[in-house]
């Protein structure tokens, strides 16, 4: 038997400007979703979940919180690009250029725009990236540049699963 690893992020060093990283999960939007981050965020406006309000608006039905679209395109592209990040530096230039509504279906991408080393921390880098939300119509709805510090490889923390190991070996001697 012998286990093999699985995907376990890019490096400072695995980044090239100009690259371009497709996002492999997209995600479908429910009502629950709009409603939980509306109401966990304290956003008390009724055209995320006020049904009768929202029928009332240009839109006919209530939009998504746009800062639940923020938080969902930057969870689908962790597994490209941030996985290995010590820190997130920010977000910028945050656009919004079509609404989002329950049941559309979010899929991303992004591009390297920019890497350095860090001048304060010899063992991480800064990598900016451009990154691009779009929906099932093909309308981008969210674009964003945003820049971490991510480990280089040889200064990244140790990700061994010491308690797999003992797991697999109990299993093994049983199984012998």
């Amino acid at each position: 038997m012998s286990v093999k690893d699985g995907w376990k992020g890019r490096f400072y060093e695995d980044f090239q400007i100009g690259d371009i990283y497709p996002h492999p999960l997209g995600r479908t939007i429910t009502k629950t979703d709009n409603i939980w981050v509306t109401l966990l965020t304290q956003n008390t406006n009724p055209i995320h979940f006020d049904d009768y309000y929202s029928e009332q608006t240009e839109f006919k039905k209530p939009l998504v919180d746009s800062t639940f679209t923020l938080a969902l395109v930057t969870g689908q592209s962790v597994t490209d690009i941030s996985q290995n990040a010590m820190a997130n530096l920010g977000w910028d230039e945050v656009r919004l250029p079509n609404p989002i509504f329950e049941g559309d279906t979010i899929y991303s991408y992004s591009e390297v725009l920019d890497k350095r080393e860090s001048k304060s921390r010899p063992n991480v880098g800064i990598v900016t990236v451009k990154t691009v939300g779009y929906n099932q119509r093909e309308e981008v709805v969210i674009t964003y540049k945003r820049t971490f510090m991510i480990y280089k490889k040889e200064f990244a923390p140790n990700k061994t699963n010491d308690l797999l190991d003992r797991v697999l070996e109990k299993e093994h001697v049983r199984s012998d």
